[in-house]
């Protein structure tokens, strides 16, 4: 169902309890074509963009485009994260992409420059509209947990863009779909912070500056934000607040809540698969609601 830009709706989905299909096809995934290319320097780092395309994909198309940036709570991670999502959303007619950034593990990185390059990521897709064949105008931004919050802050958070790049190219996304992600850097006592790895420790002076919750303002891009009920890892109530500020604000987020459902439930290869199924179906449907997918959603679940 089309939804108003100012609305923001909880679409909630019952966990099944019974027997879910062990494999997912992917109508049209073992036909997409991948590349890959750098789309950042930093010194001596290269960062990397895994592209998918559709097979009947050409270079002068306008397609929509979504970015998806791994989790691994600023410290680690891999772009193989989305890899069946982005199979999927190629097959659907969407450029896709799966961004490397910096992170601490490997990098020695703070999640300042975590955002810094998740905004590079974006302003490079669009810069570059021409040569991927996507539409400047159509990009999503998308993420889990971490990388759900580095997609936040590319639609929120002001700043923070890399010092040198032409920031007369917008490095905000049209759109955000983000895996329970965190929303609000500010708030202590969850995250680990006893053993002084949670949120507040982590960003330090950055916390509110960096927490998209903090910067929701009129225009923030229409968002779909995905969270198990049952998340001990980011709190639900992520979600719901994120969800408030932005209607209190003139803008549309749905929230897919899943009851029973904790961190990470979306991952392809989590238990029987069946959240990936309505997780990424859920997305579908916002992508069309918005213009960015046509017909009814085509992921099949292998029994």
């Amino acid at each position: 169902m089309r939804m108003l830009i100012a609305s923001c709706t909880l679409l909630c989905f019952a966990a099944s309890l019974h027997a879910a299909p062990k494999d997912v096809a992917i109508p049209g995934g073992d036909q997409v074509k991948k590349t890959t290319q750098v789309y950042k320097k930093v010194g001596d780092v290269e960062l990397k963009m895994f592209i998918v395309t559709p097979a009947d994909h050409k270079a002068t198309d306008k397609r929509p485009a979504i970015i998806f940036f791994f989790g691994g709570g600023w410290t680690g991670g891999s772009t193989g994260q989305f890899e069946k999502q982005s199979e999927y959303f190629a097959a659907r007619g969407m450029v896709t992409m799966a961004a490397d950034y910096r992170v601490k593990s490997r990098q020695n990185v703070t999640p300042d420059k975590c955002v810094m390059d998740a905004k590079s990521a974006i302003r490079w897709a669009r810069a570059n509209a021409g040569k991927l064949g996507i539409d400047p105008d159509r990009i999503v931004a998308a993420g889990g947990s971490a990388g759900g919050h580095i997609a936040a802050a590319t639609g929120t958070v002001p700043g923070y863009e890399e010092e040198g790049e032409d920031v007369k190219i917008s490095s905000v996304p049209n759109a955000m779909v983000l895996f329970n992600p965190v929303l609000n850097t500010t708030v202590p006592g969850w995250g680990d912070e006893k053993k002084g790895a949670g949120i507040v420790a982590r960003f330090g002076d950055h916390a509110e500056k960096l927490s998209p919750e903090h910067h929701v303002k009129k225009g923030t891009p229409a968002t779909l934000v995905i969270h198990g009920k049952a998340d001990s890892t980011v709190p639900f109530a992520q979600a719901e607040n994120f969800a408030k500020a932005m209607k209190a604000a003139g803008n549309r987020c749905d929230v897919a809540a899943f009851d029973g459902q904790g961190h990470g439930f979306f991952n392809y290869g989590r238990g029987d698969n069946a959240m990936f199924v309505k997780t990424t179906v859920a997305a579908d449907k916002f992508l069309a609601s918005i213009g960015y997918l046509k017909g009814e959603a085509t992921l099949v679940a292998q029994k």
